[in-house]
């Protein structure tokens, strides 16, 4: 009998750690709706070749190849660049509770050349390309307070550094959107 009553509470104290309440239910389902919603809009302003969108539960990442945004070897934006980020500014500016993340890639090659004289890693050339594009989200409307960047150089590949087409793919700008944490 006293085996069956701690069961009995063992399964009552599961059942509730699955539940949540319905204001949690319905912002959970507000953010994704709001995910899936903005996800139609970048998927419909942006080719494929552009960009890849990935819509997780808790958050929405645009993935932009580097040839997209800059000159070969570059840290400025280039006017393809700026074309590019231009069409999804617009959605990025008004996110209300959300936080977006611009994050900087590059592939594993050392700099070399002139480059090399103002980014001595790839760490560092990644964060002057993710601040840039910050820079210039935030001169088309994206509030400053939303937004902000971090360069992770070599570090997080997705394909192998053996390829060309995998280095490719290594150096990109992903814009990672997720509900903005509370203080």
């Amino acid at each position: 009998m006293r085996l069956t009553k701690i069961g009995l509470a063992l399964c009552a104290v599961a059942l509730a750690a699955g539940c949540v309440t319905k204001q949690t239910y319905n912002k959970e389902v507000g953010v994704a709706d709001t995910y899936q919603a903005l996800n139609t809009k970048l998927s419909g302003e942006l080719s494929s070749d552009q960009a890849q969108i990935t819509q997780m539960q808790n958050q929405l990442k645009v993935t932009l190849v580097n040839e997209i945004l800059f000159p070969e070897g570059g840290y400025r934006l280039s006017a393809k660049g700026e074309q590019t980020l231009a069409k999804i500014a617009p959605s990025l500016s008004n996110l209300p509770g959300q936080q977006i993340v611009v994050q900087g890639f590059t592939d594993n090659v050392p700099i070399g050349g002139e480059l090399k004289q103002r980014f001595p890693t790839n760490l560092e050339l990644s964060s002057a390309r993710a601040d840039d594009v910050v820079r210039y989200l935030t001169s088309q409307g994206v509030p400053k307070a939303t937004i902000s960047a971090q360069g992770f150089g070599d570090a997080r590949p997705v394909a192998s550094n053996d390829t060309p087409q995998g280095r490719a793919k290594n150096r990109r700008v992903e814009i990672v959107i997720s509900a903005a944490s509370r203080p």
